[in-house]
């Protein structure tokens, strides 16, 4: 039970809140032998403890936030409202809803984890992710135990109370950015130029009685346009220090707001002693261009996010029904409500839809997480995201998609955020220690001034503060990453996230898929004449293979008359087996002679697709591959600095044609099941290696997501694969050596620029040191350094861009 009981006045010192850190008072509320400021943080406490989630507070010391209790009654009320809470959902259906909410209070790692384990508070969610950038956290639950309404109480009981606003319902809305910024700045820079005007008098050194009159009372004044500048346009700074060293963490705000405040103080000082003029000029200087230069970071970090979320992504494609009966293939961007649709087996809904044909099992994993099948008849909505699995269906658009919204989906598979990269965790261990290290130096060069000239003390360790900083550092890799990502994607290869251009810099054995990989997909040649079927017949074989999109499936189609498709049921599709369905009283199977007729025979050589209608074999169709344009000079390259390797769920009647690419037979693994496939790639990542897979995201998705950097194949990119890092128009094909080469050249620029940064706070340290160096001028070289490294990656990155621009034409 929780006890109240005052503190000694002697013997025990005040403590703090274990939860949030704040002062206790006089009448701690005492629980498990620690000490709370309110009931509140005592519960928040007790319910991590019964849920097993007291790691939290191993994250950062009292990382909580504090709790105000009470009930909240109705105050969230019309949340129960259908027509309010359909509009904040991002999806609901069968029993899971998914919504995204902004929550201001987001600060640190340990509410990214608390946030992210919101499960182990409720068994109604299944999973959360947060976007710290944006302060979002997004949430898939299931409303039949946990309302939305529920929901938003549960976070406000833990006091991440999520923001509810009008402008929440209208989602095209960007949230308005802080104006906070240019306030500052202004105040800033009104009050640095009439300081320098008030500071005349001392510049001029005159020493008659009206000109020390005069200083006396611009000194004043001074003092009053130094508060606003000190302390309204350099908050930002105390409180981040604040904040930071509330949590038992030293910023790089903690030495700018230590050097804001002594320079205010010792001015003041002076002036008011008539010991000297003080250093408000040099701390008005100081403040507006440190704002300046984050002014600056803010706006390349928005320019570098609008890259990443609207130019970045690559094309989706649809199949479109016209009013004629013909498909064609367009950009998702040119699909608008009303358009007939056609989403065959393992195919994304693109958009918001109404089933008009078929019998919709939806796949919704890619949307909420559960993979559980939801069953849709004619008539019912679906929503963008889902999968189709079994035959395929027609659906009319309802609402339109962006293309950003899909690309999120991609971006959020949680299993790809186990790939972590090693240049990050190592810029994270320098930025850490980076603030401590000038800590201690400014305080042993203050020390030292101090005995060998007091009046340049406080100049030096103000200089010391302010001039270095690890802003330049911080940048490095966004810029880096994010300008590689741009180029990637004006050549056809489209990156999940930043990091997986440093995990194909790092990859030393590259793995093949064949079919539908190393050979095109668009020109199958397909042989009909040992099948044993009437040309009236052919309409089951197109009609079955209209529900797949496997490359020999629309091969097969494409190669067949045009007919009126039949309605197929019971559609089942087997990976590297084959597919199965009945239309009319017909039962056909398509696909190895093992699964279609059920015998094994190895007489027939060559990749072969049989045929059995109620169990009687009607043939088979012989596939002629051909391989990718280039794939011959692609491979050469790739074997000079990789170890290559092959799989294939086919026959090896191609091993003659690629043994000689191939540093040995036993590279080359022919009939491979999925499984196979995974196993194959975790036997590689045992021996040390660094694996990239290349695969065409169908029955390799274990493989891929298996490797350390997976890539998909895609011809026609309707098949939205969820395993892969990257995706590789296939056309771009002929260029994977070079792009290759382009991301070791990002690394190289990454290790240049950091050298560059380090380069920066050496030499600016030593002249600071030195006593060679004021507070202003550090305060223009601190954004200066931003903007330099910044300036270097962006014309090294253009300069590389350039080079593989050249080289890809000198290959073509």
């Amino acid at each position: 039970m929780a006890s109240f009981r005052p503190k000694p006045d002697t013997s025990e010192t005040i403590s703090d809140c274990y939860h949030c850190g704040e002062d206790c008072g006089n009448y701690p509320i005492l629980f498990d032998e620690r000490s709370f400021c309110c009931s509140g943080c005592r519960t928040v406490y007790e319910i991590l403890g019964k849920s097993n989630a007291s790691e939290y507070y191993r994250l950062e010391q009292h990382p909580g936030k504090k709790v105000t209790t009470g009930e909240f009654g109705t105050r969230y009320a019309y949340l129960d409202n259908t027509e309010i809470s359909h509009d904040l959902l991002e999806f609901s259906e069968n029993g899971i809803s998914k919504v995204k909410l902004f929550i201001p209070a987001i600060h640190c790692s340990a509410c990214i984890w608390l946030l992210e384990n919101l499960h182990r508070f409720h068994i109604g969610v299944r999973l959360s992710s947060v976007n710290f950038i944006k302060k979002e956290v997004t949430i898939t639950f299931r409303d039949q135990e946990l309302s939305l309404r529920q929901l938003v109480e549960l976070l406000a009981s833990i006091n991440y109370i999520p923001h509810l606003a009008l402008n929440d319902l209208q989602k095209d809305q960007k949230r308005k950015v802080s104006r906070g910024i240019y306030y500052r700045l202004g105040v800033a820079g009104f009050c640095f130029g009439n300081i320098m005007l008030f500071s005349f008098p001392s510049y001029l050194s005159v020493d008659d009685s009206i000109e020390h009159l005069l200083r006396q009372n611009f000194g004043l004044m001074n003092i009053l346009l130094g508060i606003p500048v000190a302390f309204y346009a350099g908050s930002g700074y105390f409180v981040s220090a604040f904040k930071g060293l509330r949590k038992g963490f030293i910023s790089i705000d903690v030495p700018i707001a230590f050097g804001i405040l002594v320079l205010f103080s010792r001015s003041v000082y002076e002036i008011l002693s008539g010991t000297g003029p003080g250093f408000m000029d040099s701390l008005g200087g100081l403040v507006f261009f440190l704002l300046i230069g984050k002014w600056y970071q803010g706006k390349t970090y928005q320019a570098l996010s609008f890259e990443r979320d609207y130019r970045s992504y690559f094309p989706v494609a649809v199949t479109v029904i016209s009013d004629q009966g013909e498909e064609s293939i367009i950009s998702l961007k040119k699909l608008r409500t009303g358009m007939r649709i056609l989403v065959r087996n393992q195919e994304l809904i693109p958009a918001d839809a109404i089933l008009v044909r078929g019998t919709g099992s939806i796949d919704y994993s890619f949307v909420t997480g559960e993979s559980t099948a939801v069953f849709k008849n004619e008539g019912e909505r679906i929503y963008a995201g889902g999968r189709q699995a079994g035959a395929s269906i027609e659906l009319i658009v309802e609402k339109e998609v962006a293309q950003s919204r899909l690309t999120e989906l991609w971006n959020q598979d949680p299993a790809g955020q186990d790939k972590k990269t090693r240049w990050n965790l190592m810029v994270d261990v320098l930025g850490r220690y980076f603030t401590i290290v000038l800590l201690l130096l400014a305080t042993v060069a203050g020390i030292s001034w101090w005995f060998i000239n007091p009046s340049k003390a406080v100049m030096v360790v103000s200089a010391i503060l302010i001039v270095a900083c690890p802003c330049a550092l911080a940048l490095t890799l966004p810029f880096s990453f994010g300008g590689a990502m741009r180029v990637f994607g004006r050549y056809g290869f489209y990156l999940k996230r930043t990091g997986v251009v440093e995990l194909l810099s790092r990859v030393d054995t590259v793995v093949f898929d064949k079919t539908g990989t190393i050979t095109r997909n668009d020109d199958l040649h397909i042989d009909l004449t040992s099948l044993d079927m009437a040309a009236g017949d052919l309409h089951l074989i197109r009609s079955l293979v209209r529900q797949s999109t496997h490359p020999i499936s629309v091969a097969i189609y494409c190669s067949l008359a045009p007919c009126e498709a039949d309605p197929v049921s019971n559609f089942c599709e087997i990976p590297a087996k084959g597919i199965e369905g009945t239309i009319g009283n017909d039962f056909i199977r398509l696909g190895s002679e093992e699964f279609a007729a059920n015998r094994k025979s190895q007489s027939q050589k060559g990749n072969c697709v049989y045929i059995t209608i109620n169990g009687i074999s009607r043939g088979f169709i012989r596939i002629s591959n051909r391989y990718r344009d280039g794939m011959e000079e692609v491979l050469k390259s790739l074997s000079r600095r990789y170890e290559l390797h092959l799989l294939s769920g086919d026959n090896d009647a191609e091993l003659p044609n690629l043994i000689r690419f191939f540093p040995s037979k036993d590279h080359l693994r022919f009939n491979q099941s999925p499984h196979d496939k995974l196993q194959y790639i975790r036997y590689l990542k045992q021996q040390g290696k660094k694996v990239l897979m290349i695969g065409d995201g169908l029955n390799d998705a274990g493989a891929l997501r298996e490797s350390d950097c997976g890539i998909s194949i895609a011809d026609n990119i309707y098949l939205f694969s969820l395993s892969c890092d990257a995706i590789l128009e296939s056309s771009r094909f002929r260029s994977l050596g070079l792009l290759l080469r382009f991301s070791r050249d990002t690394l190289r620029i990454v290790k240049l620029s950091i050298t560059l940064s380090f380069i920066y706070n050496l030499l600016g340290l030593g002249f600071a040191i030195t006593g060679n160096l004021t507070p202003v001028i550090s305060a223009i070289l601190m954004p200066l350094s931003s903007v330099s490294v910044v300036g270097f990656i962006t014309l090294a990155i253009f300069f590389a861009g350039l080079r593989f621009s050249a080289n890809r034409q000198a290959g073509e």
